[in-house]
């Protein structure tokens, strides 16, 4: 079940649900607006000749209330919001359309678990021709809540638990790679 405004709103309220900052402007109908943070980091292209699933990613990290992302690349950035979900709520990040309409396609893994607390890492791609010019403090995606049937049996409490900035690839620490 898609939770609705009110039922946001209650959850936050009782301390069920905690968003931080949070401004009402944010809290739509069926989701809640997220702001872009100010740390981003993009891959050291010029350190690595190519990305494995097995080797640490180096990546540059820029700070800033604004970057631009040029036409055809990828970047990495934050959301200014620190969430904290309970164990039977999950939650799916998508893309503004206003921003969507302008070729910038924002994703976090489209996923965030049950249990998960940080700020979320997006995942940001410049479809379009021309550079992107975006600005910290700006609402940039969103959160849509999903009920779950019953409290998760393992609620998560993986590698990007607590995350505070922007986070990089942690793959190279998987189970399967050890």
């Amino acid at each position: 079940m898609i939770l609705s405004d009110k039922k946001i709103k209650k959850m936050l309220k009782n301390g069920e649900l905690l968003i931080d900052p949070l401004d009402e402007i944010q809290i739509q109908p069926a989701s809640v607006d997220m702001r872009l943070g100010n740390d981003f980091l993009k891959v050291d292209e010029n350190s690595l000749p190519l990305m494995t699933l097995t080797d640490k990613v180096i990546y540059q990290e820029v700070v800033g209330s604004e970057i631009i992302i040029p036409p055809h690349s990828f970047l990495l950035a934050t959301t200014k919001e620190y969430i904290k979900l309970p164990n039977n709520l999950t939650a799916f990040v998508e893309g503004r359309s206003s921003i969507g309409r302008m070729g910038l396609f924002i994703q976090n893994a489209g996923w965030v678990d049950p249990g998960f607390e940080g700020q979320i890492t997006l995942e940001l791609y410049n479809a379009n021709r021309l550079p992107i010019k975006l600005e910290s403090d700006r609402r940039i995606c969103q959160l849509v809540f999903a009920m779950m049937d019953d409290t998760a049996e393992n609620p998560y409490s993986g590698k990007y638990q607590g995350q505070r900035n922007t986070v990089g690839t942690k793959v190279f620490e998987d189970s399967e790679n050890k």
